[in-house]
């Protein structure tokens, strides 16, 4: 199962990124944007998900567009989820405990390509993370 550390070392491998903490959740900007965060369940969300939801650790991803996101929740919903709180928010949820580090390589990679800025997305192709 991965960890808080794999998400780290992921999201820091990729160029000019940086991993901050707020509220005590770790984050990973690019450019002083946030493109994939630590986020816990508010009591909202687990009115909306359930008591037992409360027991996954969830990783917070940014994604292209809406289109994205809900593909990604139709193909595999046991991974991806969203809440109420993201509607219209071009990001998905994703249950830590169920992402493989190949799905979390990916996720990680096309997150940090919606929020990074035209010069390094210049540079060419992203190394492979890790």
């Amino acid at each position: 199962m991965l960890t808080w550390d794999d998400v780290a070392r992921t999201c820091l491998a990729l160029p000019d990124t940086t991993e901050v903490t707020s509220r005590g959740s770790r984050q990973w900007k690019v450019a002083d944007k946030l493109f994939v965060w630590e986020r816990p369940l508010r009591a909202k969300d687990l009115a909306e998900l359930g008591a037992a939801s409360q027991e996954w650790p969830i990783v917070a991803a940014r994604v292209p567009d809406e289109g994205a996101k809900a593909a990604l929740i139709a193909e595999e919903p046991e991974r991806y989820f969203t809440t109420s709180h993201f509607d219209g928010y071009a990001a998905v949820l994703c249950r830590l405990d169920r992402l493989d580090q190949e799905d979390l390589t990916e996720l990680a990679a096309e997150a940090w390509a919606c929020r990074a800025p035209r010069r390094l997305l210049a540079r060419g192709p992203l190394p492979p993370p890790g």
